[in-house]
């Protein structure tokens, strides 16, 4: 039996297959596009899933997208009759619909089969039920609190529910206009960032300030009866603004701010303006306001669950320094985050809600890593680095290999580590990383320099054996996605300044021997020649997405001042 799940006609477009209940691949669209948070129908998406699984689209027997037209229809009609949405927003929803609804005609076209040949069944997984069920049907939890909390989906922003054997039980939501997620989109793009995704910049630039603004949010944002709700005086509602668009893929969101957003907190800062303290203390009360409330949510879940473990997904769900607070401000004991927390998850989500939840197929196991895109042999890899005349070295002896690639990180080298398959979700995980030495004071000045040329306030993330974890971090736990931040030990920053924010704390990703080997053993052998059991680990990009094939791995390189490129097993080096 086969699931293909997909992601469509929204931002980070996927697709993933399963069959008999395992997960043979899953990608973001944007990863053959080349295209950040590709929107749209995951035609690429799907046609790499297609080839890894060796069928063809006339195979598949289930295919769950994950997008409800129908979900929360009369929340739906009340809230457009109420507020009088204008007939053009009204037809473009209409016809987003409609193209959700038409899926297999979307197919049929997409893949050039003849009508009627596409026998799969079509199961469409409400936004939300997807993000819950990417969390808890990917643990090992047996019962668990779940929470899915982001910008919109299904006229939803945020959903508890709880998980037990194969079923999922909702219990509340909060709906449109209430958004977290739009809230901090909001203030996003009033701080000069208006990129999709760009709420990331945010977090990063939180640390330097104070949360001096953060009473004043209190009227932006107001808690109720274990939900929130925003005052929407502050963010344009549907009649003034467009749906989001995705022309030739980039989405596209209207700024969201009113007037009376600017008259209540001053101008917005223009895309080229420098950062002001007050800019900063704003970010800092921002990502005070979207912890506090999350946090409030999740005390007054686990007061109605009583359960101990806790599944989070959502866009949300990204924000990885409230994540990193979750166990010590509220009650639960163990969280899990998938991944991929964000949109992009929720084609795994769809998959496992229709295996699970409708289908009543037994649970599978834990999701432990998220190593499942495209990958490249080194035989194909020798043959490419052929065809462009460039000089390698292949190593054979695994050990022989870390010895080089350590010696070059440890004399300042800048490394592009290509191997396996690529991750599925936002981070690189020892997979597509650009690797360096965290001792480095300087290290994070290079790598602006010689690559990222990113915003100076943004953090570069430690990847450190997991048994080490006690020694240089003040939680222990696995993280093994890069979605938590803790505070680093006030005695180890010092050694690894590179990594450290400068709030103290580190987006850490736990490296597990007996998950990935390959990178264990460079930073192992790293750790031999310093004692610091850590590499600075960033995604092997330059304001692209995450590179894919080796083409585009070598192409970065090549453009930019990287100093070794190690593509599986072969070795190139700068001259």
């Amino acid at each position: 039996m086969y699931i293909l799940g997909l992601n469509a006609y929204h931002g980070d477009s996927s697709a993933c297959i399963y069959k008999n209940g395992e997960l043979i691949a899953a990608t973001e669209e944007e990863r053959f596009r080349r295209i950040k948070h590709w929107a749209g129908f995951p035609t690429e998406a799907i046609k790499f899933c297609l080839k890894e699984a060796n069928i063809s689209i006339k195979e598949i027997d289930h295919i769950a997208i994950s997008k409800d037209p129908k979900a929360n229809l009369d929340k739906k009609l009340f809230f457009m009759a109420k507020k009088f949405v204008n007939f053009g927003n009204l037809l473009d929803r209409l016809s987003n619909a409609q193209k959700i609804m038409g899926l297999k005609e979307e197919l049929e076209k997409a893949f050039g089969v003849p009508k009627n040949q596409i026998k799969a069944e079509i199961h469409n997984v409400e936004h939300h039920r997807s993000h819950l069920a990417s969390a808890f049907f990917a643990s090992d939890f047996e019962e668990a609190a779940l929470f899915s909390i982001d910008g919109l989906g299904d006229f939803k922003s945020a959903m508890t529910g709880t998980g037990k054997g194969n079923k999922i039980t909702v219990l509340e939501g909060v709906y449109y206009p209430h958004s977290l997620g739009e809230f901090y989109t909001t203030f996003t793009q009033f701080l000069g960032f208006h990129h999709y995704g760009d709420e990331y910049k945010i977090m990063g630039l939180a640390p330097y300030g104070q949360p001096t603004y953060y009473e004043q949010l209190k009227d932006v944002v107001s808690w109720q009866d274990g939900l929130f709700k925003v005052n929407t005086k502050y963010f344009k509602d549907l009649n003034e603004r467009s749906p989001m668009t995705w022309t030739d893929g980039i989405p596209h969101i209207d700024l969201l701010y009113t007037n009376y957003l600017v008259e209540k907190f001053g101008q917005p800062r223009q895309k080229d303006e420098p950062l002001t303290q007050a800019h900063k203390d704003l970010a800092t009360s921002v990502q005070k306001m979207c912890e506090e409330t999350i946090f409030y949510m999740l005390n007054d879940l686990h007061k109605k669950t009583g359960l101990d473990n806790l599944c989070l997904a959502g866009g949300v769900g990204q924000n990885s320094v409230a994540n990193g607070k979750i166990l010590n401000r509220t009650p639960f004991k163990k969280l899990y985050i998938p991944p991929a927390a964000h949109d992009a998850g929720t084609s795994i989500g769809a998959a496992l809600y229709v295996y699970n939840q409708t289908l009543g197929k037994p649970r599978l196991p834990k999701m432990e890593h998220g190593y499942l895109g495209y990958q490249a042999t080194n035989e194909e890899i020798e043959t490419y680095l052929q065809s462009q005349n460039i000089d390698y070295q292949r190593f054979d002896n695994q050990q022989a290999l870390f010895e080089k690639v350590s010696n070059c990180l440890v004399h300042a080298g800048v490394v592009g580590w290509y191997q396996g398959r690529a991750e599925f979700g936002p981070r690189a995980l020892g997979h597509r990383s650009i690797l360096a030495d965290p001792r480095r004071v300087d290290a994070k000045e290079l790598l602006n320099a010689k690559i990222k040329r990113r915003e100076s306030f943004r953090p570069f993330a430690p990847s450190i054996l997991k048994e080490f974890v006690p020694q240089y971090f003040e939680n222990v736990d696995d993280v093994p996605f890069m979605e938590k931040v803790f505070l680093i030990k006030p005695e180890k920053r010092a050694e690894i300044p590179a990594v450290t924010h400068a709030d103290g704390t580190g987006r850490l990703q736990t490296v597990d021997k007996n998950v990935e080997p390959k990178y264990y053993g460079l930073i192992e052998a790293f750790y031999k020649k310093t004692n610091t059991p850590i590499l600075l680990n960033t995604s092997f990009n330059e304001n692209e997405p995450i590179v894919n094939l080796p083409a585009e791995a070598l192409a970065c390189f090549l453009r930019t001042k990287m100093d070794m490129l190690v593509l599986g097993d072969c070795v190139v080096e700068r001259k």
